[in-house]
């Protein structure tokens, strides 16, 4: 077993029993859920209590926005702290948590169609020609489509573990086009911060991706050298 495949936690311990024991309990994951739904909540009252500023619409299209990016890369951060924790109860919030990604990114892309362009395709088009950056986070929404589909236990089944797996490794692209689009709609403002810091977020969990691959066919190298030899 190399080294990223080996839990890095101790094995033993009050605490880390009682962390365990949190995350197998039965009103932990319902509770994230309700988590989950408190930034869509905020912006529901803040709009019927007319506090979302003095313009609406961008303060909904980019909320839900950065909602979905934060819940996209949270979901990526789900293997790595299996894997580095030990604590395998953790997969089975990825799940949720990328529905999540999915459901801010559709109302992200309402609030964009509804509110800036009145429903209108032929305005949309107008505006991707304009500004490649809502080209990209179309793309995004589109490849998350096929995700959000293929997420029940059933659809897993009927593709088969690894047709499945390769196709959920778009998340990976929709990840990159999603921080492209934040980083190239901040960028017209003339304000990166915050996109490098999804960025920089976003690189640490591609290369662990990409450590974790390297070493798996390091260890995998030597078996079959060493078979060739015979």
């Amino acid at each position: 077993m190399n080294r990223l495949d080996t839990p890095t936690a101790p094995t033993a311990g009050p605490g880390l029993r009682l962390r365990r024991a949190t995350l197998q309990a039965r009103w932990f994951k319902p509770m994230l859920f309700m988590l989950g739904l408190l930034p869509l909540a905020s912006l529901v009252w803040r709009a019927l209590t007319v506090q979302l500023g003095a313009n609406p619409e961008q303060t909904l299209i980019w909320t839900t926005g950065l909602w979905a990016l934060r819940f996209l890369l949270l979901t990526l951060a789900i293997t790595p702290l299996r894997k580095l924790t030990g604590w395998a109860e953790l997969a089975r919030l990825r799940r949720m948590f990328g529905l999540f990604a999915f459901t801010y990114a559709l109302l992200h892309f309402t609030c964009y169609l509804w509110l800036v362009n009145g429903f209108s395709v032929d305005a949309v088009l107008k505006d991707v020609v304009k500004h490649p950056f809502v080209l990209a986070g179309m793309t995004a929404l589109v490849l998350m489509l096929p995700l959000a589909a293929t997420s029940t236990n059933g659809m897993i089944k009927r593709l088969g573990a690894v047709r499945w797996q390769a196709l959920h490794r778009l998340v990976y692209a929709v990840a990159i086009i999603a921080v492209f689009h934040y980083w190239w709609g901040k960028l017209a403002k003339n304000n990166t911060v915050d996109p490098k810091i999804y960025a920089t977020m976003l690189g640490v969990l591609l290369a662990y991706r990409v450590a974790k691959v390297w070493q798996t066919r390091r260890r995998n190298v030597g078996p079959r050298r060493a078979a060739a030899r015979i």
